[in-house]
Protein backbone atom coordinates (compact mmCIF):
# COMPACT_ATOMS: atom_id res chain seq x y z
CA UNK A 1 0.00 0.00 0.00
CA UNK A 2 2.04 3.51 -1.03
CA UNK A 3 2.20 5.64 1.49
CA UNK A 4 2.29 9.68 0.79
CA UNK A 5 5.43 11.26 2.94
CA UNK A 6 6.38 15.49 3.46
CA UNK A 7 10.40 15.37 4.46
CA UNK A 8 10.62 19.11 5.47
CA UNK A 9 12.08 20.13 2.79
CA UNK A 10 10.41 22.60 0.25
CA UNK A 11 9.76 21.26 -2.93
CA UNK A 12 9.64 17.64 -2.19
CA UNK A 13 7.68 14.39 -1.64
CA UNK A 14 7.63 10.89 -1.07
CA UNK A 15 6.07 8.17 -1.67
CA UNK A 16 6.52 4.92 -0.04
CA UNK A 17 6.41 1.72 -2.37
CA UNK A 18 7.10 -0.87 -0.90
CA UNK A 19 7.94 -0.95 2.98
CA UNK A 20 11.58 -2.01 4.33
CA UNK A 21 12.97 -4.07 6.94
CA UNK A 22 14.34 -3.47 10.37
CA UNK A 23 15.32 -0.53 11.77
CA UNK A 24 16.40 2.75 10.28
CA UNK A 25 20.06 2.36 8.97
CA UNK A 26 22.87 4.30 10.46
CA UNK A 27 23.77 7.10 7.84
CA UNK A 28 26.76 8.81 8.91
CA UNK A 29 29.84 11.00 7.70
CA UNK A 30 31.08 8.25 5.18
CA UNK A 31 28.65 5.95 5.36
CA UNK A 32 28.31 3.79 1.90
CA UNK A 33 24.80 3.80 0.21
CA UNK A 34 24.00 1.10 -2.75
CA UNK A 35 20.99 1.68 -4.18
CA UNK A 36 18.79 1.47 -7.34
CA UNK A 37 17.52 4.60 -9.25
CA UNK A 38 15.05 5.30 -11.92
CA UNK A 39 14.75 8.99 -12.90
CA UNK A 40 11.39 9.94 -14.88
CA UNK A 41 10.05 13.26 -16.22
CA UNK A 42 7.01 14.65 -14.25
CA UNK A 43 4.98 14.34 -17.70
CA UNK A 44 1.92 12.04 -18.88
CA UNK A 45 4.56 9.88 -20.33
CA UNK A 46 6.05 9.25 -16.98
CA UNK A 47 8.97 8.83 -19.19
CA UNK A 48 12.05 6.96 -18.04
CA UNK A 49 15.05 8.92 -18.27
CA UNK A 50 17.89 7.04 -16.43
CA UNK A 51 17.20 3.50 -14.58
CA UNK A 52 19.99 1.15 -13.08
CA UNK A 53 18.18 -1.64 -13.29
CA UNK A 54 18.90 -1.75 -16.98
CA UNK A 55 22.70 -0.99 -17.05
CA UNK A 56 22.72 -3.68 -14.07
CA UNK A 57 24.59 -1.77 -11.88
CA UNK A 58 23.53 0.06 -8.52
CA UNK A 59 24.56 3.46 -7.43
CA UNK A 60 27.51 4.07 -4.69
CA UNK A 61 27.39 7.27 -3.06
CA UNK A 62 28.97 7.96 0.43
CA UNK A 63 27.24 10.33 3.09
CA UNK A 64 29.04 13.49 3.50
CA UNK A 65 30.81 13.58 0.41
CA UNK A 66 29.56 16.57 -1.43
CA UNK A 67 28.26 14.27 -4.30
CA UNK A 68 26.74 16.80 -6.55
CA UNK A 69 23.05 15.59 -6.58
CA UNK A 70 23.02 16.71 -2.32
CA UNK A 71 18.98 16.37 -2.46
CA UNK A 72 19.80 12.11 -3.03
CA UNK A 73 21.73 12.38 0.51
CA UNK A 74 18.58 13.56 1.98
CA UNK A 75 16.24 11.13 0.06
CA UNK A 76 18.25 8.04 0.63
CA UNK A 77 18.47 8.94 4.63
CA UNK A 78 14.75 8.62 4.82
CA UNK A 79 14.60 5.51 3.98
CA UNK A 80 15.12 1.90 5.46
CA UNK A 81 17.15 -1.50 3.89
CA UNK A 82 14.72 -2.66 0.85
CA UNK A 83 12.08 0.44 0.99
CA UNK A 84 11.62 1.18 -3.02
CA UNK A 85 10.07 5.23 -2.81
CA UNK A 86 9.25 7.64 -5.22
CA UNK A 87 10.06 10.81 -4.49
CA UNK A 88 9.09 14.27 -6.63
CA UNK A 89 11.20 17.02 -6.79
CA UNK A 90 10.73 20.42 -8.01
CA UNK A 91 13.42 22.00 -10.08
CA UNK A 92 15.01 23.50 -6.72
CA UNK A 93 16.58 20.12 -6.55
CA UNK A 94 17.25 19.04 -9.96
CA UNK A 95 19.08 21.49 -11.82
CA UNK A 96 22.28 19.30 -11.50
CA UNK A 97 20.79 16.01 -12.96
CA UNK A 98 21.84 16.06 -16.54
CA UNK A 99 25.44 16.29 -15.45
CA UNK A 100 25.38 13.58 -12.66
CA UNK A 101 23.04 11.19 -15.44
CA UNK A 102 25.97 12.02 -18.36
CA UNK A 103 28.95 10.86 -15.97
CA UNK A 104 27.06 7.89 -15.04
CA UNK A 105 25.66 6.98 -18.74
CA UNK A 106 29.24 7.50 -19.80
CA UNK A 107 30.69 4.71 -17.46
CA UNK A 108 27.47 2.34 -18.38
CA UNK A 109 28.15 2.78 -21.85
CA UNK A 110 31.54 1.66 -20.95
CA UNK A 111 33.64 4.70 -22.02
CA UNK A 112 36.43 6.24 -19.55
CA UNK A 113 34.84 6.82 -16.09
CA UNK A 114 36.62 8.99 -15.15
CA UNK A 115 34.82 11.31 -17.69
CA UNK A 116 36.74 14.80 -17.99
CA UNK A 117 34.49 16.55 -19.23
CA UNK A 118 32.51 16.42 -16.17
CA UNK A 119 35.04 16.18 -13.31
CA UNK A 120 36.62 19.58 -14.43
CA UNK A 121 33.64 22.06 -13.76
CA UNK A 122 29.90 21.05 -15.69
CA UNK A 123 29.18 24.61 -16.12
CA UNK A 124 32.39 25.75 -17.96
CA UNK A 125 31.91 22.52 -19.74
CA UNK A 126 28.46 23.45 -21.18
CA UNK A 127 30.12 27.10 -22.18
CA UNK A 128 33.15 25.16 -23.74
CA UNK A 129 31.34 22.46 -25.76
CA UNK A 130 27.56 23.59 -25.69
CA UNK A 131 26.40 19.96 -25.45
CA UNK A 132 26.67 17.66 -22.72
CA UNK A 133 26.55 15.09 -25.84
CA UNK A 134 23.05 13.24 -24.92
CA UNK A 135 19.96 15.21 -26.53
CA UNK A 136 17.34 14.64 -23.79
CA UNK A 137 19.90 15.81 -20.99
CA UNK A 138 20.90 19.02 -23.00
CA UNK A 139 17.07 19.72 -23.18
CA UNK A 140 17.05 19.39 -19.49
CA UNK A 141 20.07 21.76 -18.87
CA UNK A 142 18.32 23.90 -20.87
CA UNK A 143 15.06 24.30 -18.86
CA UNK A 144 15.05 22.22 -16.16
CA UNK A 145 12.01 20.37 -14.89
CA UNK A 146 10.91 18.26 -12.07
CA UNK A 147 11.57 14.84 -11.72
CA UNK A 148 10.68 11.69 -10.27
CA UNK A 149 13.17 9.21 -8.40
CA UNK A 150 12.75 6.22 -7.29
CA UNK A 151 15.06 4.65 -5.28
CA UNK A 152 15.96 0.89 -3.53
CA UNK A 153 17.88 1.24 -1.13
CA UNK A 154 20.22 -2.13 -0.78
CA UNK A 155 22.44 -1.70 1.90
CA UNK A 156 24.57 0.81 4.12
CA UNK A 157 28.01 0.19 4.95
CA UNK A 158 29.80 2.13 8.11
CA UNK A 159 33.53 3.42 7.46
CA UNK A 160 35.13 0.75 8.80
CA UNK A 161 33.13 -1.84 6.89
CA UNK A 162 34.81 -1.20 3.53
CA UNK A 163 37.64 0.00 1.90
CA UNK A 164 37.88 3.07 1.25
CA UNK A 165 38.31 4.21 -2.79
CA UNK A 166 39.90 7.64 -3.68
CA UNK A 167 36.01 8.65 -4.42
CA UNK A 168 35.11 7.79 -0.94
CA UNK A 169 38.22 9.67 0.42
CA UNK A 170 37.80 13.29 2.15
CA UNK A 171 39.07 16.18 -0.09
CA UNK A 172 42.09 16.56 2.66
CA UNK A 173 42.77 12.62 2.11
CA UNK A 174 42.77 13.21 -2.02
CA UNK A 175 44.99 15.67 -2.17
CA UNK A 176 47.70 13.66 -0.66
CA UNK A 177 47.00 10.89 -2.33
CA UNK A 178 47.38 12.47 -5.54
CA UNK A 179 51.18 12.50 -5.74
CA UNK A 180 51.52 9.23 -4.44
CA UNK A 181 49.24 8.01 -6.98
CA UNK A 182 51.72 9.84 -9.74
CA UNK A 183 54.61 8.37 -8.67
CA UNK A 184 53.60 4.86 -8.43
CA UNK A 185 51.88 5.75 -12.11
CA UNK A 186 55.22 7.09 -13.29
CA UNK A 187 57.28 3.90 -12.22
CA UNK A 188 54.98 1.76 -13.80
CA UNK A 189 55.37 3.11 -17.18
CA UNK A 190 59.14 3.11 -17.07
CA UNK A 191 58.83 -0.62 -16.26
CA UNK A 192 56.49 -0.66 -19.41
CA UNK A 193 53.26 -2.01 -17.07
CA UNK A 194 50.95 0.41 -19.00
CA UNK A 195 47.72 -0.83 -18.25
CA UNK A 196 48.74 -0.44 -14.44
CA UNK A 197 50.18 3.01 -14.68
CA UNK A 198 46.68 4.05 -16.74
CA UNK A 199 44.89 2.94 -13.48
CA UNK A 200 47.02 4.73 -10.79
CA UNK A 201 46.70 7.85 -13.61
CA UNK A 202 42.72 7.54 -13.64
CA UNK A 203 42.81 7.42 -9.53
CA UNK A 204 44.71 10.62 -9.38
CA UNK A 205 42.55 12.20 -11.66
CA UNK A 206 39.50 11.57 -10.27
CA UNK A 207 40.86 12.61 -6.83
CA UNK A 208 41.67 15.94 -8.50
CA UNK A 209 38.04 16.48 -10.42
CA UNK A 210 35.96 15.54 -7.40
CA UNK A 211 38.14 18.44 -5.10
CA UNK A 212 38.28 20.79 -8.38
CA UNK A 213 34.19 21.02 -8.68
CA UNK A 214 33.90 22.56 -5.41
CA UNK A 215 36.04 25.63 -6.57
CA UNK A 216 34.77 27.99 -8.92
CA UNK A 217 35.85 27.36 -12.50
CA UNK A 218 38.87 30.04 -13.58
CA UNK A 219 39.71 31.21 -10.37
CA UNK A 220 43.16 30.34 -8.60
CA UNK A 221 42.49 27.34 -6.42
CA UNK A 222 40.59 25.82 -9.87
CA UNK A 223 43.83 26.61 -12.44
CA UNK A 224 45.77 24.68 -9.77
CA UNK A 225 43.91 22.18 -10.02
CA UNK A 226 43.29 22.03 -13.13
CA UNK A 227 47.11 22.04 -14.59
CA UNK A 228 47.91 19.12 -11.89
CA UNK A 229 45.40 17.11 -13.40
CA UNK A 230 46.24 18.43 -17.29
CA UNK A 231 50.01 16.79 -16.75
CA UNK A 232 47.88 13.63 -14.78
CA UNK A 233 45.58 13.32 -17.63
CA UNK A 234 48.95 13.64 -20.42
CA UNK A 235 50.63 11.39 -18.39
CA UNK A 236 47.74 8.61 -19.22
CA UNK A 237 47.80 9.81 -22.69
CA UNK A 238 51.10 8.52 -22.90
CA UNK A 239 50.44 4.91 -21.76
CA UNK A 240 47.49 5.10 -24.10
CA UNK A 241 49.96 5.88 -26.99
CA UNK A 242 52.10 2.83 -26.07
CA UNK A 243 48.76 0.61 -25.87
CA UNK A 244 47.77 1.42 -29.49
CA UNK A 245 44.48 3.57 -28.49
CA UNK A 246 44.94 6.23 -30.70
CA UNK A 247 41.66 7.41 -30.75
CA UNK A 248 41.11 8.04 -27.09
CA UNK A 249 44.31 10.00 -27.14
CA UNK A 250 42.83 12.38 -29.75
CA UNK A 251 39.69 12.89 -27.76
CA UNK A 252 41.56 13.44 -24.04
CA UNK A 253 44.46 16.05 -25.89
CA UNK A 254 41.81 18.11 -27.26
CA UNK A 255 40.07 18.31 -24.50
CA UNK A 256 42.90 19.61 -23.19
CA UNK A 257 43.58 22.39 -25.71
CA UNK A 258 40.18 23.15 -26.58
CA UNK A 259 40.14 24.61 -22.78
CA UNK A 260 44.17 25.37 -22.47
CA UNK A 261 45.04 26.14 -26.27
CA UNK A 262 48.77 26.97 -24.91
CA UNK A 263 49.53 23.42 -23.39
CA UNK A 264 52.27 22.37 -25.93
CA UNK A 265 52.56 18.53 -24.87
CA UNK A 266 48.54 17.93 -25.82
CA UNK A 267 49.83 19.07 -29.07
CA UNK A 268 52.58 17.13 -29.37
CA UNK A 269 50.85 13.58 -28.53
CA UNK A 270 47.77 14.75 -30.21
CA UNK A 271 50.27 14.41 -33.57
CA UNK A 272 51.64 11.43 -32.65
CA UNK A 273 48.40 9.72 -32.21
CA UNK A 274 47.22 11.90 -35.99
CA UNK A 275 50.30 10.21 -37.48
CA UNK A 276 49.55 6.57 -36.07
CA UNK A 277 45.92 6.82 -37.42
CA UNK A 278 47.15 8.29 -40.96
CA UNK A 279 46.00 11.51 -40.32
CA UNK A 280 48.97 13.46 -42.17
CA UNK A 281 47.43 16.81 -42.36
CA UNK A 282 46.41 16.93 -38.57
CA UNK A 283 49.50 15.60 -37.54
CA UNK A 284 51.30 18.45 -39.00
CA UNK A 285 49.28 20.92 -38.15
CA UNK A 286 49.76 20.08 -35.11
CA UNK A 287 53.32 19.78 -34.89
CA UNK A 288 53.58 23.20 -36.35
CA UNK A 289 51.46 24.93 -33.19
CA UNK A 290 54.14 22.56 -31.34
CA UNK A 291 57.43 24.27 -32.58
CA UNK A 292 54.74 27.56 -32.38
CA UNK A 293 54.94 26.90 -28.61
CA UNK A 294 58.23 25.67 -28.05
CA UNK A 295 61.07 26.02 -30.52
CA UNK A 296 63.32 23.54 -28.68
CA UNK A 297 61.41 20.68 -29.74
CA UNK A 298 63.01 21.10 -33.35
CA UNK A 299 64.90 18.43 -33.55
CA UNK A 300 62.63 16.21 -31.96
CA UNK A 301 59.22 17.66 -34.70
CA UNK A 302 61.76 17.45 -37.50
CA UNK A 303 62.47 13.27 -36.96
CA UNK A 304 59.07 12.63 -36.22
CA UNK A 305 57.83 14.49 -39.27
CA UNK A 306 60.66 12.78 -41.24
CA UNK A 307 59.04 9.35 -39.73
CA UNK A 308 55.83 10.83 -40.98
CA UNK A 309 56.74 11.15 -44.63
CA UNK A 310 58.07 8.21 -44.93
CA UNK A 311 55.49 6.21 -43.57
CA UNK A 312 53.24 8.33 -45.90
CA UNK A 313 54.70 7.58 -49.55
CA UNK A 314 55.04 3.96 -48.45
CA UNK A 315 50.87 3.58 -47.79
CA UNK A 316 50.77 5.51 -50.74
CA UNK A 317 52.51 2.97 -52.69
CA UNK A 318 50.97 0.38 -51.27
CA UNK A 319 47.52 1.82 -52.05
CA UNK A 320 48.54 1.87 -55.85
CA UNK A 321 49.73 -1.90 -55.82
CA UNK A 322 46.44 -2.64 -53.78
CA UNK A 323 44.03 -0.81 -56.34
CA UNK A 324 46.02 -0.85 -59.43
CA UNK A 325 44.07 -2.89 -62.05
CA UNK A 326 40.55 -2.22 -60.38
CA UNK A 327 39.32 0.79 -62.62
Amino acid sequence: MEETLMLGVEGLKKTILHGGKGDMPRFITGSKVTFHFRTQLFNDERTVIDDSKVVGTPMEIVIGNMFKMEIWETLLCSMRIDEVAEFWCDTTHTGLYPMVAKSMRRIAEGKDPVDWHIHTCGMANMFAYHSLGYDDLDELMKEPKPLYFILELIKVQQPSDYNRESWALSDEERLKVVPVLHGQGNKLYKLGRYQEATQKYKEAIVCIKNVQTKNKAWEVPWLKLEKIGNTLTLNYCQCLLRMEEYYEVIEHTSDIINQHPGVMKAFYLRAKAHMEVWNEEEARQDYSRVLDLDPGMKKLVKKDLAVLSMRMEEKNEQDKTKYKGMF
